[in-house]
């Protein structure tokens, strides 16, 4: 049997030392580049990161959806003024949602802190949803966004200079607009803000992206103490389980769930749900009786009527829910300055920390 040696070439071994060590050092290399390429070829390229995809929009437009700016950290043990929950005072926006029939299920309105339930033309209904950036809907989206009232600038004087989305208003109301203390983020101001669905018909296909509408118009107000106070319930009250709130052409009724801890809500005797987030509800309801009138300034819905005004300031009645009991007690705002204290035997009615749904109705003759 022939040796290892015995098979070496013979010019193999003519070479000198230095010679061979170079030559095998390169045969090694070149194995070693092959077993890697190899390996290459077997598993593929190197994987590579992809960022995440931003929702995207039902409908023919998709705005660019930047992120909100960040708030200042709240401090430790900080509540908020809206809702008495911990947390720190984001920046307000607020956002004037449709309660038509064809604008039912909305989009967002279970994240509001605030809901305000305002009679329009017709004696029907819509809803001035008021937001901290730090609880906006996860699906950043609010709607159907509809045109703004004169009933709205009152409430959100409360506010301070908040964001304010909505779609259109009456001609003559404009310049009101133009001048109040607000910052008017509409479509005729940034119209890459909303978008339009393609499941209903316009004008109950207009939203807003509340994140957009936060990062284009960066100069809102922080939440601010508008007259809410938060705590144990007080004694007295009446075990209630359902309550209604009544508009010519609307109707809230709201019923307790204990399971739940909420009062969930029912418009014009239906359940009132939503696309993000089941049936609507709060564990306060305020059942604010107004002096409902008609424009101040004269505004008109169609030729010789007056469009509707729910007066927020002055005093009234009110009724409290929370806790599966009703307070009969009463409310005050001197001034379109100050906020709205709400009373029961003479003292501050406190809420139960959460959301605050407010129905303004209209007081009996």
């Amino acid at each position: 049997m022939r040796t290892l040696l015995d098979r070496v070439p013979a010019w193999w071994s003519s070479w000198s030392l230095p010679r061979r060590i170079a030559v095998v050092a390169v045969l090694c290399a070149a194995a070693v580049l092959g077993a890697v390429l190899a390996v290459t070829a077997t598993r593929g390229p190197a994987p590579v990161a992809v960022p995440p995809l931003a929702p995207t929009p039902t409908g023919p437009s998709t705005p660019t959806n930047p992120s909100t700016p960040a708030a200042p950290s709240a401090p430790t043990g900080a509540l908020s003024p809206l809702t008495g929950l911990p947390g720190g005072a984001g920046r307000i926006l607020a956002v004037k949602v449709d309660n038509a029939l064809p604008a039912r299920p909305q989009t967002g309105l279970g994240s509001a802190d605030v809901v305000y339930a305002i009679e329009v033309e017709g004696g029907l209904s819509r809803f001035l949803a008021v937001y901290d950036s730090d609880h906006l809907p996860p699906g950043d989206r609010i709607g159907p966004v509809r045109s703004a009232r004169e009933s709205d600038l009152p409430i959100l004087q409360q506010y301070g200079r908040v964001d304010f989305a909505y779609s259109g208003a009456l001609t003559r109301f404009l310049p009101v607009l133009a001048a109040a203390d607000v910052v008017n983020a509409s479509p005729e101001q940034d119209a890459s803000a909303f978008l339009r669905g393609s499941d209903r018909a316009a004008p109950y296909n207009e939203y807003v992206v509340p994140s957009a509408v936060l990062a284009r118009f960066p100069d809102s107000a922080p939440a601010q103490d508008v007259g809410f106070r938060f705590g144990d319930a007080p004694p007295g009250g009446v075990a209630t389980a359902t309550a209604t709130a009544r508009m010519p052409s609307a109707s809230f009724t709201f019923t307790w769930s204990a399971a739940e801890g909420r009062y969930l809500v029912a418009f014009d005797g239906k359940p009132a749900l939503s696309t993000d987030g089941g049936q609507l509800g709060a564990p306060t309801v305020v059942i604010q009786e107004v002096a409902e009138t008609t424009s101040p300034r004269g505004f008109m819905d169609s030729p010789g009527v007056l469009s509707p005004y729910a007066p927020t300031e002055g005093s009234g009645a009110a009724t409290v829910l929370r806790d599966g009991r009703a307070y009969q007690g009463s409310w005050s705002r001197p001034d379109a300055a100050a906020g709205t204290s709400f009373t029961f035997g003479g003292q501050p009615m406190p809420f139960h920390p959460g959301p605050v749904w407010i129905v303004l109705e209209p007081a009996a003759p």
